[in-house]
């Protein structure tokens, strides 16, 4: 648990620091969800080897990951544009930490409440929801429109 908490709050205060010297770089657009994206997925296939999450989860979320990252290539080598992450994206993988967080600790409050399901769904909506905001984007790049939004 202090691993992921440590991993959450350094991530974090990275992206803080980039932001508040004005030092943002084009290839840490790119490492840096490329670095979350690898950390969420080694720690959803470690859960999914113990038995703690399902499937399906695993697969949807690692599949939406990979497809994002085949798209920011794509728009990237074809039409010279770094995108950046979109809130809800930043909002899903906050849910997954947290469901990650629920799912080590030993207090027995997270095990009385379904927090795990709860997060486990929310973190799914978010995750769809990124993935359709991120595909409208990459298609209006493709299509020369306007994706700031």
């Amino acid at each position: 648990m202090v691993i992921m908490i440590v991993a959450v709050l350094t991530d974090w205060f990275d992206g803080q620091t980039a932001r508040w010297t004005n030092e943002v770089s084009e290839m840490g657009k790119i490492l840096d969800p490329l670095a979350d994206k690898l950390c969420l997925a080694s720690v959803a296939v470690y859960f999914l080897w113990i038995g703690e999450l399902p499937l399906w989860f695993v697969l949807f979320a690692v599949i939406r990951d990979i497809m994002i990252f085949i798209g920011a290539g794509y728009v990237k080598f074809r039409h010279s544009v770094v995108t950046t992450s979109l809130w809800p994206g930043k909002w899903a993988v906050g849910f997954v930490s947290m469901m990650f967080i629920v799912m080590v600790c030993p207090h027995p409050f997270f095990r009385h409440y379904p927090l795990k399901e709860f997060f486990l769904y929310l973190a799914t909506v978010m995750l769809l929801y990124s993935f359709v905001l991120y595909c409208v984007r990459f298609y209006r790049i493709h299509k020369g429109q306007d994706y700031s939004s």
